[in-house]
This record gives structure tokens, sequence and C-alpha cells, in this order.
């Protein structure tokens, strides 16, 4: 199968790409609610919730997907307490029939409060 890299985002030069495809596969890294200024949103966790899935179907799109095809979800919350908030963003985003899911609490080396990645399946052409 053949591996290509997907990249919108400015990456500062980090070893990184924004995304694999790899078969009808897409991972996604893990994306953070920072806007295009490079500022992560103000609002709290909800806010930055929403713009962390905004930055991810920018790089869905662009490899050819979208958040209906997100299968898995991988979070990461800097604080326990956010959990509620977190969730309530969450289903706005997927509000029926949500992908597999993974949430845990540890530091994050930037100043996001939220920093998730995706695995989509690619739609049949």
């Amino acid at each position: 199968m053949k591996r290509t890299t997907i990249n919108v985002q400015n990456s500062e030069g980090l070893p990184l790409s924004d995304a694999v495809r790899f078969g009808d596969l897409l991972f996604v890294s893990g994306m953070v609610g920072m806007d295009a200024a490079g500022k992560v949103v103000a609002g709290g966790i909800a806010a930055e919730t929403r713009q962390t899935f905004r930055n991810i179907a920018a790089v869905l799109a662009a490899g050819g997907a979208s958040l209906s095809d997100v299968i898995k979800v991988n979070v990461i919350l800097t604080r326990a307490e956010d959990f509620a908030d977190f969730n309530a963003a969450y289903r706005e985003i997927f509000p029926t029939d949500p992908p597999a899911r993974v949430s845990m609490v540890a530091g994050l080396t930037i100043a996001a409060r939220v920093e998730i990645d995706v695995v989509a399946g690619l739609p049949e052409s």
C-alpha cells in the first residue's frame, strides 16, 4: 500500500505530518485549538474543542475525508474538571453514532487544554 503525507498547517519545522494516508485510512496528528494566528482560542475548553475540530476538519478535507468519516478519536485533556464541558462540545461535533474514543488527562507541551488526534476511513470512490 502507498503511504502519502498531508500537510495543511504550519508545523513550525516540527518532525511530523498533519496526516498520513495509508490505504483507505487517514491518520491525523494531534491538533489543538489554535486559530490562524497561532494563538489558542479564548473561551475555555468548549471553545478550544470546537476550534480543534475545525482544524481537524481542514486536514481531513485535504485528505479527502470529513468528520463524518472519523472512526477513532484520542483525546488528551490537561484538567479532569474540564471533562463535562469537553463532552458537551464533543456532542455538538458528533451528535449521533460517535466514533470510538479514548480520553485521558495528562500534561501537554503547549499552552492548550486539549489535544485531539483522529483516524478516519476514506469514503469509497
